[in-house]
């Protein structure tokens, strides 16, 4: 299927590994131009010259704090120098350290909330006068499967990805006037480095080896296994693409028959 994203401007802040590199590399395979963003510099020169090695795509590569307004600013006017428009965003972030949500303090919160809440609301806000000029666009918003069911002590977590959530919806309803897209995407398990750490931490908690924390979280995955990061990137892919063209306000699960909601 051509899914018609050649020539398209991206953004993919998080692009340095694990899930925002896959979805990068999946849109620069699809003809895309792709502008990704990591806090850590040299791994995301490093992500930028392996995308454009393995896919041919032309990349935009910029260190980037999400946390923080002036950097992120910055990407996007980088992002407009070297390309000149944005079309699609997938505003991805890592996540917050583990632990109860009650053992926290104000600092973790706010934190948390720079992370993973507003830093979606400030690159939304940068890049939907640019989309709107443009005749439209598309917005992929990553949550986790914590906005079904929480997750044991990712209490952080927990609470500011239900936020995201909301966030999406609202969005979803704002912008489909400026024919702006606005759709989540849940992952599941995804064998990344991110949930590698979540099992090492769960095992350390509960006194148990990490194969058996992992056995554990097999067991409530119908398809028995984790995802890989390129399966939900194809997801991504088809909510940016015209496939999913009278999509928006929707919620895509990535997770191998994990959530056990009905809806």
């Amino acid at each position: 299927m051509d899914f018609h994203l050649k020539g398209k401007i991206a953004m993919v802040s998080g692009a340095g590994r694990g899930l925002g590199y896959a979805v990068a590399r999946e849109l620069g395979a699809e003809g895309c131009l792709v502008s990704i963003s990591d806090l850590d510099e040299e791994a995301v020169r490093a992500a930028g010259e392996r995308l454009e090695r393995e896919t041919g795509a032309s990349v935009c590569a910029t260190a980037a704090d999400i946390r923080s307004a002036e950097t992120l600013e910055n990407w996007h006017r980088e992002t407009m120098r070297v390309f000149g428009g944005v079309d699609l965003l997938y505003p991805n972030a890592g996540g917050p350290p583990p632990g109860d949500a009650s053992a926290f303090d104000d600092a973790s919160w706010q934190r948390a909330f720079e992370l993973l809440l507003l830093s979606v609301v400030r690159m939304v806000r940068l890049v939907v006068p640019v989309m709107t000029e443009r005749g439209g666009g598309s917005i992929v918003i990553p949550t986790s499967s914590s906005i079904k069911q929480p997750i044991s002590n990712l209490g952080l977590s927990n609470v500011m990805r239900g936020s995201v959530s909301a966030l999406a919806k609202t969005l979803a309803n704002e912008l489909a006037p400026k024919k702006i897209r606005v759709n989540q995407l849940v992952p599941g398990r995804i064998a990344t480095e991110r949930v590698a750490q979540i099992d090492e931490a769960a095992s350390r908690r509960l006194g148990i080896p990490v194969e058996e924390q992992q056995r554990r979280q097999l067991a409530n995955i119908p398809l028995g296994r984790y995802g890989e990061p390129a399966e939900l990137a194809r997801a991504a892919v088809f909510l940016f693409s015209d496939a999913a063209s009278y999509i928006t306000g929707a919620t895509l699960q990535v997770d191998g028959g994990m959530i056990r909601s009905v809806v």
